[in-house]
Formats: structure tokens, sequence, C-alpha cells
């Protein structure tokens, strides 16, 4: 997901044309750069992991998104790499399953005005963009009418004039898509706002662009992010150790340089994470990145991602295990979120 001050485009569309800026490529930040080189053709990242051509890949409005440097930590020849499986369009994408639907989490029930979703007490969550450096197959979010709800535009008025509005909010969650897709401009613009709402003190920003593309941890990001009142608290997304490299490491060390927590939410997944080993990996290198583990969800049922579904059973099993393995700073919480419920149910601790 990728884009530029203002506005955003529908998952599929091309990373270059999702750039919309006037500047020559080469004046680019060096993350929006690499967003206009991710692969977005199957077969282009086919050739690159030396995988067979005639590897069925589905057709999909879900377009496919991969950043190089992303891909470069793929395991070449592997087709069950536990990266590759995250991004490519398997054909499983196609099964119609009873239960898996367009909105899993009902976020459309809870949408208000400027993008704005109230589902727990305390904290309010905005849709800042529909665009992700990545397009991963499990997003809750693949089907999400982002063209109606995005609170990036017309310079968040209406986003603000929302959490003005109710003094019982003191986090706002900055989400999407991928909140980071927009430039730092537009997010340091919504920052100092709510700066001077007195009820809010913490901004938690979800995020996956510093895994799957560390180059967007620049200084102009890092210049924002440590200025002003507000606690700063910085959820990441990653799902397996080996997207931990040096250059994400040295990116989260940057992260918490500038004063933000960093915690770590993860999804679990069929052929990816489903083995108490692969757990326990993720938890320790995330550990040595400073940062700690926080929610492992179970899968969001929507439309196209069953195909990655671990059973509760299974899953309780699996974390039972890490947790044997583990201290306990290091186990996260299996978490189911049910549409309509007014928190998350956590499934082991």
């Amino acid at each position: 997901m990728i884009q530029k001050v203002a506005g955003s485009a529908p998952p599929g569309q091309n990373a270059a044309r999702m750039i919309q800026t006037n500047a020559p490529i080469r004046q680019l930040p060096a993350w929006q750069r690499a967003l206009t080189e991710a692969f977005s053709n199957p077969l282009e990242l086919l050739a690159f992991l030396d995988l067979p051509r005639d590897l069925a890949g589905a057709d999909s409005a879900f377009a496919m998104k991969v950043p190089r440097s992303y891909a470069a930590r793929m395991e070449k020849g592997n087709a069950r790499d536990p990266l590759f499986l995250q991004v490519w369009p398997a054909p499983a994408e196609r099964a119609e399953v009873a239960g898996y639907v367009d909105d899993a989490v009902g976020d459309l029930a809870r949408l208000k005005a400027g993008g704005v979703i109230h589902k727990y007490q305390g904290r309010a969550l905005v849709i800042a963009t529909g665009a992700c450096a990545v397009h991963c197959r499990y997003c809750f979010r693949r089907h999400f009418p982002y063209g109606e709800a995005l609170a990036s535009r017309d310079h968040w008025q209406g986003a603000l004039r929302e959490l003005a509005a109710d003094r019982s909010i003191n986090e706002v969650i900055l989400s999407g898509g991928d909140p980071l897709s927009l430039n730092d401009e537009k997010l340091a613009e919504f920052a100092g706002a709510i700066e001077f709402l007195p009820h809010v003190k913490c901004l938690r920003i979800h995020t996956r662009q510093p895994i799957v593309l560390p180059e967007r941890v620049d200084d102009a990001l890092l210049a924002w992010l440590g200025r002003g009142r507000l606690r700063k608290v910085v959820v990441l997304h990653a799902n397996h150790a080996n997207e931990l490299d040096d250059a994400v490491a040295r990116a989260l060390a940057r992260l918490a340089s500038a004063g933000a927590t960093l915690l770590n939410q993860s999804v679990l997944l069929r052929g990816v994470n489903d083995s108490t080993e692969a757990l326990v990996h993720l938890s320790k290198r995330l550990f040595e990145c400073g940062v700690l583990p926080y929610y492992l969800h179970m899968l969001d049922k929507v439309r196209g991602a069953a195909h990655f579904d671990v059973p509760e059973a299974e899953a309780r099993a699996v974390v039972r295990a890490a947790a044997a393995r583990l201290p306990g700073y290091l186990v996260p919480r299996l978490a189911r979120e049910e549409a309509g419920a007014d928190a998350k149910t956590i499934l082991s601790r």
C-alpha cells in the first residue's frame, strides 16, 4: 500500500500510479522510490524467486504487491516459504467458504464520519488510508470500501471533529491500510492537530511498513514521531522471524530512539507460523529487536482467506507449548476479534 500526501487508491492499483506527485522519481524519499519498484506482476515475482511459471495463482481484484526488499528475504526455489505464502495469490482464495465474509470484524457497523471507528471504550481508530506497501492475502480489510471512509481527506477535518466531540477518547489509533503509506507532512499534520485535544493522551500507530519496507523509517518520520506531548505507541505486524532481518532491526532501533513504545501483533496462519518453533523464534527475534509480543490473532474470517485458518484447539496447544519455552513477557495473548463485541476475546494468556 502506498501513497502521496492525501487521498488513497484501491489496493489493486499499480504502485507507481499510486504515488501522485509532480516530483521526478529520483527526488522522492527512498521508501517511495522502493514502492514504485515493488512486484505487482506474479510472473515477475516467480522469476525472481526461481519458481516455476506454472505455479498457479489466483485472479483477484485484490492485486499482488510485494516490495523487492521483502521478496529478497524469501528462500529462492521454495514455494512453501513462510513469507511467500503471505503474499502469493493462491487459487484457494477463490473458494467460497461458509462463514467467511467481506466485513469479518464488523467495522462497517461502527464506522463514523471522517473514517473513525469507535468500538472499544476510551479508544478510537482512524482509517488514514487504504494503501499499503504489501498486500497480505489474509488481510481482514481486503474488501473494505476505503473510498467511502478515508480520514486523511480535507486535512483530517471530519476525523478531528469526531474525536473532539467525544471526550471519553484518550487514545487514537491510526490504521488503514497502513498509515505510514501517507507522507510525513500529512501524518505530522494529524499528530499536531490532536495535540490540541486535551482528552487524547496517546497516539497509537498500527503499521507493517517498518517490517516489509524498513526504508520507511527515515529522518522525516522520526522528526514528527518524536515531537509533542502525546505518548507514541507503534504496533508492528510481523508473523515470522525471517521477516526481521538486520535492516528491519536497524529501523526498529530508530523508532525506539524516537521514544516510541514498540509492540507486535501477529496473525496465526496455516503453513506460516502455526508451530511452536516458529512462534518461539519470532518472540525471541522480536525481543532482540526491542519489540514486545502483544497479540497473536486468530484469523479473521474474511472472504478469500479460509485456507490460512488454524482451529482454535490447535492454536491453544501451540501457544501453551510456546509458553513453556518463553518468559511470560514474550508470550503473546492469543485473541479473537468478534463483530459487535466490546473487547477482544482472549483465548490464552
